[in-house]
């Protein structure tokens, strides 16, 4: 898992249920296996810096399968109940098998040396003394990602939480697509803000037959309630037109078909890359419509549809706690390109949205640059476009701006996501 994420640009939640699956691990195993390696990349950063004051020259100088063996031991020694025999032998066999006897002594005596001190001891030891610098040690984010959390945030006092929720491994959310399934066949509690939600007992999700048969999910909560917005807000005239426009991979394509097809209305899912098009579709299933293009340039008529929704491409800061190696891939320069590309998207679908019909943009960021800093340019640049409240109860979640919903991890156990309504006048 470390080697697809490193060499490939893996994502952990996607390539894992294959990992597992391949080699036939389940139940307490595929937990085991799981936190092995998804606990190793969320702690990459501490572990780094605890790893830099037992190696006798710098981390970019280790051969990459002992620096990501090293990585692996040190979360077993200091983020797990592995005893200190066993992680300190288990990941030197590894060396010794993957790379060689001589980077497996090396291996034994680093983790000899980080065994020698607990967990907390290091983070004393290891942590910046001003606070930005401390809190990226200690919850393993870069510093760049603290402060851009702690902006959008607006409250220090919950800074500490948010990271460490980021670090929690995330609940398994299911969700019924109505006309479909019902919430009552699916294991496990309702969820307390999506009506479509359940959050599961455990188990192989794939072996419920809802979902092994396509009529349910998996999605966290915060992106089923994307779709719950769209749909209950208001639209005046019909309303039997509906546009996912960056619909890949398709989750919240499938509910907002399930939830429009109850209505009368069909929805057509744009997708700029066809192997994520393919993937809508499966998603999807028979009624809806698939298309692969280009959101900024669509191939429709302008003012074609009553509902639009814009989950734009992101950051991804906002799901840290599915996808741990973002944080180590994401720069802050990335947002220059993102930025525009958000403005383009969300000018898109106001384009294409008929006057009196309303558009949702989301992002599963909560960063400002994406958030209300898209919609503020957005809006200071149109006349035709105003900005409505969200139509979900979301206690704690207001977002940046009137009427917008921003959720947290650290108090809605969902991903960052952050909604807008805006309708075309």
């Amino acid at each position: 898992m470390l080697k697809a994420v490193r060499v490939d640009d893996a994502y952990t939640n996607l390539v894992l249920p294959h990992v597992l699956k391949g080699y036939g691990l389940s139940g307490r195993d595929a937990a085991f296996a799981t936190e092995l390696a998804s606990g190793t990349i969320r702690r990459q950063g501490t572990y780094d810096a605890i790893l830099t004051q037992c190696v006798d020259r710098p981390l970019a100088k280790v051969e990459a399968k002992v620096l990501d063996a090293l990585r692996l031991g040190a979360h077993q020694l200091l983020g797990m109940r592995v005893p200190t025999h066993a992680a300190i032998s288990t990941t030197v066999d590894l060396v010794r098998v993957k790379v060689g006897q001589g980077p497996a002594g090396f291996c034994n005596a680093v983790l000899r040396r980080v065994s020698e001190v607990p967990y907390d001891g290091w983070l004393r030891r290891i942590a910046p003394e001003d606070a930005i610098g401390q809190l990226s040690v200690w919850h393993s984010h870069p510093r760049w990602i603290v402060s851009a959390l702690a902006e959008a945030l607006g409250r220090p006092d919950e800074l500490d939480a948010l990271l460490a929720a980021d670090n929690e491994p995330p609940r398994v959310v299911l969700v019924a697509r109505p006309g479909r399934s019902t919430v009552a066949e699916l294991p496990g509690q309702p969820t307390p803000l999506s009506p479509w939600g359940v959050v599961s007992e455990g188990g192989d999700p794939s072996a419920i037959p809802a979902v092994a048969e396509g009529r349910a999910g998996v999605q966290d909560e915060g992106s089923q309630l994307v779709a719950v917005a769209l749909a209950g807000a208001t639209v005046d005239g019909r309303d039997d037109r509906w546009l996912d426009l960056c619909a890949g991979p398709g989750g919240k394509a499938a509910l907002l078909a399930a939830i429009g097809a109850e209505r009368g209305a069909a929805l057509v899912a744009n997708e700029r890359q066809e192997h994520r098009a393919a993937l809508v579709r499966r998603a999807v299933g028979p009624g809806s419509l698939v298309v692969t293009g280009d959101g900024t340039r669509p191939p429709w008529e302008t003012s074609a549809f009553d509902r639009v929704l814009v989950d734009a491409p992101c950051s991804g800061l906002g799901a840290l706690r599915r996808r741990p190696e973002s944080r180590w891939r994401r720069t802050a320069a990335d947002l220059d390109q993102l930025v525009p590309l958000q403005v383009a998207l969300l000018n898109a679908a106001l384009d294409s949205t008929r006057a009196g019909g309303v558009v949702l943009y989301a992002t599963c960021s909560p960063v400002l640059a994406e958030t209300s800093g898209v919609v503020s340019a957005v809006l200071a640049d149109r006349s035709d476009v105003t900005l409505e409240r969200v139509p979900l109860d979301v206690p704690d979640g207001d977002g940046p701006l009137p009427g917008t919903v921003q959720l947290w991890p650290h108090r809605h156990r969902t991903d960052a996501m952050f909604m807008a309504l805006l309708r075309r006048r």
